[in-house]
């Protein structure tokens, strides 16, 4: 539903969803909206190959050709190194999108779904490995309200949510229904079952923790808020 309500995203093309303030593409002119064509006479196939002809040039003044409406014009702007919460030139890059039908729809829904339950696994040891940056931090209620507020799509935000929580639901921590599946291994697979004194006791404790992990997590949505592009 998504996907058929949103429409079928152009990967090979680049849009501006938002400019900063104060930024390069303000000074030049860009606005939201226009199409990304050319970096210094290169074509742009993707939001990668813009990021990375961008950070190649950067402290050079560097030709941006785009198109805005049914006129394409081009402006010279010189990439910045990239300050915290914002880009080289202070651009939101997408993809546009075309209307498509239920055919594509639906599979292209499935990919998604796939790509993040992927992510979301993945999430857990990136961190311990250091790989996260602070912008992948987990959000409390307050982060989600300010999330909720900025996107153009609410749809999109309730299924980001659903599929978050039915799989942080199934991670086997303590407390948790993929916790409590974890507990019924044994007793599947050897027919003997954990005492359940012991499970009461782990189960309480997970719960403990989980609550005190969610009582830091909300108070880090008001110690550091997450910034959006202005």
């Amino acid at each position: 539903i998504l996907f058929y309500n949103l429409g079928e995203p152009i990967l090979n093309q680049v849009v501006i969803q938002g400019i900063s303030a104060d930024s390069p593409a303000e000074a030049a002119g860009l606005q939201a909206g226009d199409l990304l064509l050319e970096v210094n006479q290169t074509p742009v196939q993707s939001t990668e190959d813009l990021q990375t002809m961008i950070l190649a040039n950067l402290g050079t003044p560097t030709e941006l050709t785009y198109q805005r409406g049914d006129q394409i014009q081009t402006v010279t702007l010189v990439p910045r190194d990239p300050p915290p919460e914002d880009g080289a030139i202070g651009i939101l890059m997408g993809n546009p999108s075309r209307p498509t039908t239920w055919m594509k729809a639906v599979p292209n829904g499935f990919t998604l779904a796939y790509q993040y339950t992927r992510a979301v696994l993945a999430l857990p040891v990136r961190a311990l490995r250091g790989e996260t940056t602070a912008e992948e931090r987990p959000l409390g209620y307050k982060g989600m309200f300010d999330i909720y507020q900025q996107i153009r799509n609410p749809l999109w935000f309730f299924m980001v949510i659903s599929m978050s929580l039915g799989i942080f639901n199934l991670f086997p921590i303590p407390a948790l229904d993929g916790g409590r599946i974890l507990f019924t291994l044994p007793e599947i697979l050897l027919r003997r079952r954990v005492p359940p004194q012991y499970e009461n006791v782990i189960h309480m404790v997970g719960f403990v923790v989980l609550i005190f992990l969610l009582i830091y997590i909300n108070v880090q949505d008001f110690l550091n808020p997450i910034e959006f592009p202005r």
